[in-house]
């Protein structure tokens, strides 16, 4: 069973790239606090945040991707309304 992400036991969870964008809002937020803290490791938290940031967006974009080749393919999906998987086994 997926914890976060809809799937059959799951109908009601989230869209991946939309948990990814939270993830990544988050990240903005924590950063914001620090940006100006020029101790040296803040700056170090800070240029890894920047990191992870980019590496969450390259993922939002995959995310994002996917669920368009499988709407363009199948339509939308009914996994929220317990309908079949479009790809995959149940």
């Amino acid at each position: 069973m997926t914890r976060f992400l809809v799937s059959d036991e799951n109908p009601t969870g989230y869209k991946l790239e939309d948990i990814l964008s939270v993830i990544r809002a988050d990240v903005l937020k924590r950063c914001a606090k620090i940006a100006l803290d020029e101790r040296v490791e803040a700056q170090h938290v800070v240029a890894n945040n920047m990191e992870v940031l980019a590496h969450l967006t390259k993922a939002i974009e995959l995310a994002k991707n996917s669920t368009h080749v499988l709407n363009k393919a199948f339509g939308p999906s009914k996994a929220g309304e317990g309908g079949a998987p479009r790809i995959g086994v149940a």
